[in-house]
C-alpha cells in the first residue's frame, strides 16, 4: 500500500475523533538535522567508540548502549518507543525501503525548513542567508484564516526562523534565537527567560539553548493556547557539526522529554485534548559514514533522507511504518492544511499533501 493512501486512510479514521464545531489543532515540532539512523536504531556503536566523537564511551554505553536495538533506540527515545510507536506512526526506515526524504537539492537548513513550511523545494534558496524569504508558508496562510487568525505560534532556537518564515510580512508570533519574549502580559517563568537569556555568555550564537526554547513555548501555549504551533530545536544538529557525538545523543534525548511533556500538556489541558496532532520531522539528513556523520550538503550521501512522525486522534496508530515508499518533506505543508480543513494555495508550486482527501468531517465547507 502506498504512504499517500495509507494517510489517507489514518486521516479520515481519526476524523470522527474531532470535538464537533470545533477546528482541530496542529503542532509542528522539528529538531534540526537528525540522521534517521539513530531514530530507528539508537546509538550508532562505531560512533559512539570512536573517541574523536566521544569523551566518556563508557559513560555514554551506560546511558545509550544495548546490543538489543529494540531496546537500544528505546533508551534514547523512550517516549518516541514506547508511546509514539503505540498510539502514533513512525516513518522512514531506510532498512524497509521506508523512505523520507527532502526534495530540494542543497540539503542544508534554510532549504529544508522552506521546503517542509511552504511545500516548495525552491531552487533558488542556495545558502543560510538572512534573507527574507520570499515565498509563503503554511503558518502564514493558517493565520490569515478565520478559524485560526491570530492563533498561530512559532518558537524555534535558530535564530533565522525569522528570514526564513519572514517575519514582518507572515504577522504571527514568533520567537527566534536569543530574542526577548514580547508579549503583553509576561509571566514570572518568562521575565525569568529572558533574564537568563540577556545573561548567558552564548546569547551572541545563531542557536539558542533548546531548553530555553521549550520552556518559551511551554509557557506560551498554556497562557494564550495558540492552536497552530510550530517548535524548532537546533542543538543536534550544532553539536554533530562539532563533532561531539555524546552531545548529539544527549540533545536527541532532550528532544524525547521535551516531545513527552508537550505530549502531556495537550491530553490534560480541554482546550487541547482529543482535538490536537502532532506532526515531528527533520530538516535534512546527514553524512552516512563514520567520517561524514557531522556534515549535510548535496555531496554528502545521506543528506537527503529524514523522517517523520504523526500522533494525535486525527490519525490512527501504524507504528513503525515498514511498507516500501517515500514520501517527501514538501508534501508535509499541504498535508497540514488538509488536516485542518483547507487547500494551501501560494503563488509559488505547492506539492500535493500526503493525503488527498483528508478533510475532517467539522472543517468541510471552509
Amino acid at each position: 500500500m502506498k504512504i499517500t493512501i495509507l494517510l489517507t486512510i489514518c486521516l479520515l479514521s481519526g476524523a470522527a475523533f474531532a470535538q464537533p464545531g470545533q477546528s482541530p489543532n496542529i503542532f509542528i515540532i522539528t529538531t534540526d538535522g537528525f540522521r534517521w539512523q539513530e531514530i530507528f536504531n539508537g546509538a550508532d556503536s562505531v560512533i559512539l567508540n570512536n573517541p574523536l566523537y566521544v569523551k566518556d564511551t563508557a559513560l555514554l554505553k551506560q546511558l545509550f548502549w544495548d546490543t538489543n536495538v529494540d531496546e537500544r533506540r528505546k533508551m534514547l527515545f523512550p517516549f518516541i518507543w514506547k508511546t509514539l510507536a503505540r498510539q502514533g506512526s513512525i516513518y522512514g526506515n531506510r532498512a524497509f525501503d521506508n523512505k523520507v526524504s527532502v526534495s530540494n537539492p542543497y540539503r542544508f537548513s534554510y532549504a529544508g525548513y522552506n521546503e517542509i513550511f511552504t511545500g516548495y523545494a525552491d531552487p533558488a534558496i542556495i545558502a543560510n542567508r538572512k534573507k527574507w524569504n520570499r515565498n509563503q508558508n503554511i503558518l502564514e496562510f493558517l493565520n490569515e484564516q478565520e478559524a485560526y487568525k491570530n492563533k498561530v505560534a512559532a518558537f524555534a532556537s535558530w535564530n533565522l526562523f525569522e528570514y526564513i518564515f519572514n517575519k514582518p510580512k507572515s504577522n504571527f508570533y514568533l520567537n527566534n534565537g536569543y530574542q526577548n519574549i514580547e508579549h503583553d502580559s509576561l509571566s514570572d517563568t518568562e521575565i525569568l527567560a529572558n533574564g537568563i537569556q540577556q545573561q548567558s555568555f552564548e546569547n551572541a550564537r545563531p542557536t539558542r539553548n533548546d531548553m530555553l526554547t521549550f520552556v518559551t513555548a511551554k509557557e506560551y501555549i498554556q497562557n494564550n493556547h495558540p492552536k497552530v504551533v510550530y517548535i524548532g530545536f537546533g542543538e543536534t544538529d550544532e553539536y554533530a557539526h562539532s563533532g561531539k557525538y555524546d552531545e548529539y545523543l544527549q540533545s536527541a534525548h532532550l528532544f524525547d522529554e521535551y516531545l513527552a511533556e508537550l505530549w502531556y500538556l495537550v491530553n490534560k489541558d480541554p482546550f487541547y485534548k482529543n482535538n490536537t496532532s502532532f506532526i515531528i520531522t527533520t530538516d535534512h539528513g546527514r553524512g552516512q559514514k563514520t567520517n561524514t556523520w557531522v556534515k549535510h550538503d548535496m555531496f554528502t550521501t545521506g543528506s537527503k533522507n529524514t523522517w517523520l512522525m504523526t500522533l494525535g486522534n486525527n490519525f490512527t496508530s501504524k507504528g513503525e511504518v515498514k511498507t516500501d515508499d517515500t514520501i517527501f518533506s514538501e508534501q508535509i505543508a499541504q498535508t497540514i492544511a488538509h488536516l485542518l480543513g483547507y487547500e494551501f494555495v501560494a503563488d509559488h508550486p505547492v506539492a500535493d499533501a500526503l493525503s488527498l482527501t483528508s478533510i475532517l468531517k467539522d472543517t468541510k465547507g471552509r
